[in-house]
């Protein structure tokens, strides 16, 4: 099974809570509707807070997962 296709990506590896969160919330509004952001991240913390983020300005968690030590999460850009 391959990865899905992502159209743009935030890199916020090596910063931490809550700058992560903050970047992609700039970040998802150059996105539009439809489209996938890949975002790949360092931070622990963004394992609770980006699917938090999604469920609440309803945006799609495609896919998250963690791979040596960066969490990859695949974002959706919902209509709003």
């Amino acid at each position: 099974m391959t990865a899905p296709n992502y159209d743009s990506e935030l890199d916020a590896r090596g910063l931490f809570c809550p700058e992560p969160v903050m970047m992609l919330h700039n970040r998802i509004n150059d996105v539009e509707p439809g489209r996938v952001l890949r975002v790949v991240a360092t931070d622990p913390s963004t394992t609770r807070d980006i699917p938090r983020f999604c469920q609440f300005l309803g945006h799609e968690l495609v896919s998250e997962q963690e791979q040596g030590g960066e969490y990859i999460y695949l974002i959706r850009r919902g209509e709003a």
